[in-house]
């Protein structure tokens, strides 16, 4: 590989190193400052409505755009191994799943944009169904990626690392689930700050994923590890 196709291969690794918390950490400045929003009582599905919207709607495109990104340059250092054939292919629909999730908004509920009713909407429109399966479908294409990167670790001999992937997919898939599972269907009432636990777990430790693999290509091939120090720095 030349050091051209190094540092390409560096920054789209970085894309996916970045992904996780650029989402969590825009969500949460929108969290905290639309009138309105209550994140305990709200997902961030739902700052994509109002006129505020569009900035949540750049926030899961970018993230996802970031996600394919990542997704590309692992098929181009993931090539031995547990993972060479599926890891790119599940952080792509990671990605896939954030496009759809942005594109699709969900309808407004829960009083949320201000003006609307409480609870649940009775009915569902064809683009809030398309929202809804989108974090689904993201879940689990994260959670095969961890399940194959613990399989990956425990044949390099890391059992406490590859243990530790898996606990996080387990408990973050939990914590996704709870709010569902202890929700008040009826009156629509729902906790969702496990879900922002959940979800902030599960994507900043694919970060950490990145960055390990990224370690294992740089490690492989010595001679590329001042370029990439070098485009880190940059």
């Amino acid at each position: 590989m030349s050091n051209n196709d190094s540092q390409f291969t560096s920054r789209l690794l970085t894309a996916g190193f970045v992904a996780g918390p650029f989402f969590i950490a825009l969500s949460l400045l929108q969290a905290f400052t639309r009138e309105g929003f209550d994140w305990i009582r709200h997902p961030a599905s739902l700052l994509s409505l109002g006129d505020l919207g569009f900035i949540q709607i750049a926030n899961f495109v970018i993230t996802g755009a970031l996600f394919i990104a990542c997704a590309v340059g692992l098929k181009r250092i993931v090539t031995a191994g547990v993972g060479r054939k599926w890891l790119p292919p599940m952080f792509a629909l990671v990605g896939i799943a954030f496009i759809l999730g942005g594109v699709f908004v969900a309808d407004p509920a829960f009083g949320f944009p201000p003006g609307t009713p409480e609870g649940m909407p009775k009915t569902m429109s064809w683009h809030s169904v398309i929202h809804g399966i989108a974090p689904v479908m993201g879940s689990l294409a994260i959670s095969a990626a961890l399940l194959i990167y613990a399989r990956r670790l425990w044949k390099q001999g890391r059992r406490s690392a590859s243990i530790t992937s898996v606990l996080v997919m387990i408990v973050s898939f939990v914590l996704n689930a709870l709010p569902q599972i202890t929700g008040d269907w009826e009156k629509g009432e729902f906790n969702f700050l496990p879900l922002w636990i959940g979800v902030a777990l599960v994507y900043c430790y694919a970060g950490v994923v990145v960055a390990n693999l990224k370690a294992e290509w740089v490690a492989r091939v010595p001679h590329q590890e001042p370029l990439v120090r070098a485009t880190e720095a940059t």
